[in-house]
């Protein structure tokens, strides 16, 4: 089996290197992980084992072949015009799909790549600058003061909230949402966050990418280059065109509350812009309703006043709002809805 080479102008922590074994040998002075993928992404084998983040089921391993992987990096490449030499910092965790990534783009482009901790503030410590980098909403939110150092941001694994879209508008940093999933080989499509009108910022697919909806009106994806799989999701959507999408929310999270259907991640969206703290909305069962909208918050109890929220609907106000000192989470630090709801017994 023909081993997966390098660019000739890719470099890991400003060094250059002449072979394989050259890269194995530094990235032993880094992380396990980056040291334990490189050899992975070396060996004869045609394809890499990666594990899913579990934040919508049971995390499983899955095996990703090598040429789609390359092929999802030539996309990203192309999607956002970054071409050998691309100055990017890595502060994702090399664990998951998205940290691992960022090596195969960085090796398959020729991009000068950075590797530090996947830490909250990874851009505090730093006095470079950069052409790309990706991080996760908490990243995000606490490098404010840092990310000018970044011309291009992608931001994945969670939602970013209305009241971090408003404090992003004024950096310089293009900032793009990410949709995605392990089993696409991170990001199919992307949407601008920041120097656009809300209203008309949909989700952007990238080339060699087809797109429909089913009778749930769920996204399906065809992505040949990507995966020899149909792809059918569980994501509501809103198809703008052939290439452009608007996400509505998880099928499998619709609460039907009196027969009116609810999804969750807008409300949320809402209820951002007035709750600071780490929350999510639920139905649970409900004797006259069938199901009822509960609003679970991290932290301590307050009062939460509703009618401060504009475009809340009188059904999408929660019944009742319970408090959880800390919610239970996956390893990549998103939010178990089930297992922490399980937590009030109710």
């Amino acid at each position: 089996m023909e081993t997966f080479k390098f660019h000739k102008s890719f470099k890991l922590n400003g060094i250059s290197f002449s072979s394989e074994e050259e890269i194995l040998k530094y990235a032993q002075s880094l992380t396990t992980p980056v040291y334990q993928f490189l050899k992975d992404w070396f060996s004869k084998d045609d394809f890499i084992i990666v594990k899913t983040s579990g934040s919508t089921g049971k995390p499983k391993k899955i095996a990703l072949r090598k040429e789609f992987m390359i092929n999802s990096a030539k996309a990203t490449g192309h999607f956002f015009n970054l071409k050998e030499n691309t100055t990017v910092l890595l502060c994702l965790s090399t664990d998951y799909i998205a940290g691992k990534m960022m090596l195969v783009r960085a090796l398959t482009l020729g991009w000068e790549l950075d590797v530090v901790m996947p830490v909250s503030s990874p851009l505090q410590s730093i006095n470079k600058n950069y052409d790309f980098s990706a991080m996760v909403p908490l990243q995000l939110e606490h490098s404010m003061l840092f990310l000018h150092r970044v011309k291009k941001l992608i931001v994945g694994g969670g939602v970013v909230s209305v009241a971090l879209q408003n404090e992003i508008q004024q950096l310089k940093t293009e900032v793009f949402a990410t949709y995605g999933m392990t089993e696409t080989i991170t990001h199919i499509a992307v949407k601008r966050l920041n120097h656009v009108n809300c209203d008309q910022s949909f989700y952007k697919i990238l080339p060699n990418i087809t797109i429909y909806k089913d009778d749930r009106n769920c996204l399906l994806i065809k992505a040949p280059k990507i995966t020899n799989e149909f792809i059918i999701t569980n994501d509501v959507v809103t198809l703008i065109s052939d290439k452009e999408f608007t996400w509505v929310g998880r099928y499998d999270n619709v609460i039907n509350s009196g027969g009116i259907k609810l999804f969750p991640e807008k409300i949320e969206e809402k209820l951002s812009v007035l709750i600071k703290n780490r929350f999510f909305v639920v139905g649970i069962k409900d004797a006259s309703l069938g199901e009822k909208l509960i609003l679970l918050i991290e932290g301590n109890k307050k009062v939460i006043d509703f009618t401060l929220i504009q475009g809340l609907s009188k059904y999408e106000i929660p019944k009742n709002i319970y408090f959880i000192s800390k919610f239970i989470e996956t390893e990549t630090k998103k939010i178990q809805r089930l297992q922490t709801l399980d937590l009030l017994k109710l």
